[in-house]
């Protein structure tokens, strides 16, 4: 028994840890829709050479949500300060995904939401467990990526955004 919750848990931990294997990669070209149902192609996504934060987070994920909320407080200042978009990437599954935009709205979050209900970009991206965050510079170029939230992550996220910004 023991073996078989090791065998479980060290993958997940390895995969906790994993920071910057995709640094320098572009974002991957998967068409998906916002909550709107407008199509977005991911690849083409650009912020007129200004970073870009992509959020991968589902309605039934606590930290996923209270990631969201840190980044929310302050995330006014953030575009003032460097003029970075955040989408946040919705990987609920086509049962769940219509819970979305009514979370969405009640949260009068100002984040471009999409939705990934057959995990097309989270495969891409080498997703395995939200919440799952990605600095992308302005050359569309993966530079910093985070699995997992704790409180005070948003200040870890927001000193490598600073960097990135100045560049």
């Amino acid at each position: 028994m023991k073996k078989f919750i090791l065998l479980l848990v060290f993958p997940a931990l390895l995969f906790s840890f994993a920071d910057g294997n995709d640094k320098g990669k572009a974002i991957p070209n998967v068409t998906l829709k916002d909550v709107n149902g407008n199509e977005v192609k991911t690849g083409e996504i650009k912020n007129d050479g200004n970073p870009i934060i992509i959020n991968f987070w589902a309605t039934w994920c606590s930290p996923c949500k209270r990631e969201l909320e840190a980044i929310n407080e302050v995330y006014e200042d953030w575009v003032d300060e460097t003029g970075v978009v955040l989408y946040a990437v919705s990987i609920d599954d086509e049962k769940t995904k219509s819970r979305v935009k009514p979370y969405v709205d009640g949260k009068g979050w100002d984040y471009v939401v999409l939705l990934d209900p057959n995990s097309d970009f989270k495969r891409a991206l080498g997703v395995n467990n939200p919440p799952q965050t990605f600095l992308v510079n302005g050359e569309g170029k993966i530079v910093w990526t985070h699995n997992s939230y704790s409180p005070g992550d948003e200040e870890e996220l927001y000193e490598k955004l600073l960097e990135v910004a100045k560049k």
